[in-house]
Formats: structure tokens, C-alpha cells, sequence
């Protein structure tokens, strides 16, 4: 998408990460148009053998590494993904979340009998990753999680709710963020994984129906009394949950940074079409001097961003992006995703607060940006801390 023509960093020029970048876009055109988007947001859902197609084009597993069955690549080639996804409208698919937050969970702290048992199953679309944090008494705030995991006999029972939990209607792995230890605090969190199939007390609540994103399933979760395996414990030892955590929201909210830039990318490309076409007073909405105004406003604001979060990027390759920097990454551009969407539906007009334009689509997913991953108040708080 060249609506930003700002110069890419180096090692996003690589060939075969361009390669990759233009089989990605091809493989989104074939299996996810347009129609195709409509009918998830219909059906609050994408269709669960799009994961296994997405398995077979090698579209998971993607910074996994070969020797547990992945592709090898890195963390460029999640982000190709994701801008893909955001450039051509299906980011409702959520496959990055299984990608670049739930995989690696088991693929860095996993033990070798964990990594063989569920890796190979992550990519090739048999398991269904999702994360379930958040409770309905706990947001932001991990350390108030009240899920348990009681040991019980050579396992764990679990009890307890979760909300919002992204995947909840198709994922069948899920990594449950859970008190081992109530009286320990954090230190008692411990991360343990449920594999739903035929597990007896696992229930998913309605796929809650949100204002955007409604193509992408999201979910409340039961667990009364489940019990799982020992060794179901991420890493095989208890206590270790909150630390994980820690080690990995940074990638997360960078994730979120890369698909609130795509998408507002895209918002920008829609917003100069209709306005090249849209008539008024005798003339294209474009030669309007507010209209060339308010574009460049938000053409410089997104190249500022894209610069930031490229710089991110690179930081985070070489494993030097702090959980700073990625707060500030996470709330500065949802912020500017939801301003410059805002704006560019002005210049639509009416025709802008129609579902059927693109545009609007876009200011429904936006909002949710500055919620998951952490609130940008979260983010803040977490700034400060560093002053």
C-alpha cells in the first residue's frame, strides 16, 4: 500500500520478506475478499476451515521456529501479516493473535514435551489459540485475576469466568491465566493451558456482539471444575504466569501499534477514492482546500506514526523493545487511529455513517484499540513510571 510513501526501514526491503508480503496479500485476495469479510460480520465469525487453510499456506507459525514444526521466519513476518490483513480489510481474522501472542508463550517457555505436544498442532490449524486474561471483575489488572487452578490428585482443577476472550467460539487451546496460589499474589499466578475438546465442565458462553470487530468471535468462558494434566502448567512450574506475561505484552501491544497503523493506512486510501469521485458544488470533494487540508493532516500524522512504529519494530528484532517504549507505541497510534478514522468519515459525509462504505467499518473497529492490551490509561501510568 503506498497511501504512505515513506521510506521502509532495511530490513523490511529484505526480498523475501517482499516475497512474502505480495504472497500474503494474494493469498487474502483468494481466500478473504471482500463478500467473504461481509459474511463473517454476519455470521460473528470467520469460518473455522480458514484456519486450516491458513495452516496449509503456511500463514501460522510463522516466527515459530522450524525445529517445532514453524516456519522459521521472524517477527517481520508477523508484521507483513498483520499490515496485510489491515490493508485489505480482513483483520477481523484472528490469526495474529494466535500467532504472535499465544504460540509464543509455548514456544519460550513451554517445556520440550509441551512444545512437541502442541506446537506442530498450532501451525497447522488443528489447535485454536486464544488467551483468556480477562475476567469480568479484572481488566487491566492481572494481579486481580480470580480463576483458580487447585492441584488436585496429578493435575489441576480449574474454577472460574473469563470475558472478551478474542477466538472464544473456535479456539480449542486456550491459555488460561490463573491463581495457583491466591494468597501469593502475583506470585501465585501461573499460566495453564485447557485443550476444550471433551474437557467435562468447560462451557462458552454467547459470542458477545460488539459494535466493531464483529467478524472476529469473542467470547465468555466457563471453567467448573475442569480438570487438566500437571503438566498443562506453561513452563512446569507454578508461579512463573505473571513474569511471562510481563516478558510478552511488550510484542502484544507492538501488534496492536502495527494493525491501528494499517488500518488507518487503509482508511486514508478509501478516504482519497471517494473523495477524487464524491461531487459538490460542481466539483470533486477533493479540490476543496479543507478537504486537501485535512488530508495532509492526516497523511503527515500517519507517516509520523509509521516511522515510530518501523523504529519499534527494529528495536524489537534485535530484542530491545521495553515495555515503555511499547506503551507508548500501543496508546500514541490508537489514539491517532481513532482522530484521523474520525476525520476521514467526516469527508464522507453522510455517506460516511453508512455501513456499506468501508470508512465506517473502520471507525467501528477502531474504538476497541484503546481497550484490549491494556488500556491506554494503563499505558500512561506505565510511561509515567519511567520519568
Amino acid at each position: 500500500m503506498n497511501v504512505i510513501d515513506t521510506p521502509s526501514p532495511d530490513f523490511m526491503l529484505e526480498e523475501d520478506i517482499v516475497m512474502f508480503s505480495d504472497s500474503v496479500g494474494k493469498w487474502i485476495d483468494e481466500h478473504a475478499p471482500p463478500e467473504a469479510v461481509q459474511s463473517w460480520i454476519a455470521n460473528s465469525s470467520v469460518p473455522r476451515e480458514l484456519w486450516n487453510k491458513a495452516g496449509e499456506a503456511g500463514l501460522m507459525g510463522l516466527s515459530q521456529p522450524e525445529e517445532w514444526g514453524g516456519m522459521g521466519g521472524d517477527y517481520r513476518h508477523e508484521v507483513v501479516l498483520m499490515r496485510q490483513l489491515g490493508w485489505k480489510g480482513a483483520d477481523h481474522f484472528g490469526v495474529s493473535l494466535h500467532n504472535a501472542i499465544v504460540a509464543p508463550y509455548i514456544w519460550h517457555y513451554g517445556t520440550e514435551e509441551q512444545k512437541a505436544r502442541w506446537l506442530p498442532r498450532l501451525v497447522t490449524g488443528e489447535l485454536v489459540g486464544a488467551i483468556a486474561m480477562t475476567e469480568p471483575g479484572a481488566g487491566s489488572d492481572l494481579q486481580g485475576v480470580k480463576t483458580t487452578a487447585v492441584k488436585s490428585g496429578n493435575g489441576y482443577v480449574i474454577n472460574g469466568s473469563k470475558t472478551f476472550i478474542t477466538n472464544g467460539q473456535l479456539a480449542n487451546f486456550i491459555i488460561v491465566v490463573a491463581k495457583t496460589d491466591p494468597a501469593a499474589g502475583a506470585k501465585g499466578t501461573s499460566l495453564i493451558v485447557v485443550e476444550t475438546d471433551g474437557a467435562e465442565g468447560f462451557e462458552r458462553g454467547r459470542n458477545l456482539h460488539k459494535i466493531g470487530m464483529e467478524g472476529n468471535d469473542t467470547s465468555e468462558l466457563f471453567f467448573n471444575d475442569v480438570h487438566v494434566p500437571a503438566d498443562n502448567i506453561i513452563g512446569g512450574e507454578e508461579g512463573r504466569g505473571f513474569i511471562q506475561l510481563m516478558q510478552q505484552l511488550p510484542q502484544e501491544r507492538l501488534n496492536i501499534a502495527v494493525q491501528g497503523i494499517a488500518a488507518a493506512e487503509r482508511g486514508l486510501q478509501e478516504t482519497l477514492a471517494y473523495v477524487k469521485q464524491r461531487k459538490a458544488f460542481g466539483k470533486s470533494v477533493l479540490e476543496f482546500q479543507n478537504t486537501q487540508f485535512k488530508l495532509a493532516e492526516v497523511k503527515t500524522k500517519l507517516t509520523v506514526a509509521r516511522v515510530f512504529v518501523d523504529h519499534c519494530i527494529g528495536l524489537h528484532l534485535k530484542g530491545q523493545l521495553d515495555a515503555v517504549t511499547a506503551s507508548m507505541a500501543k496508546y500514541w497510534v490508537t489514539d491517532l487511529q481513532g482522530e484521523v478514522i474520525d476525520e476521514m468519515l467526516q469527508l464522507h459525509g453522510g455517506y460516511g455513517y453508512m455501513n456499506e462504505y468501508p470508512i465506517a467499518q473502520l471507525y467501528k473497529d477502531a474504538r476497541v484499540q484503546r481497550i484490549y492490551g491494556g488500556t491506554n490509561e494503563i499505558m500512561k501510568v506505565l510511561i509515567a513510571r519511567s520519568l
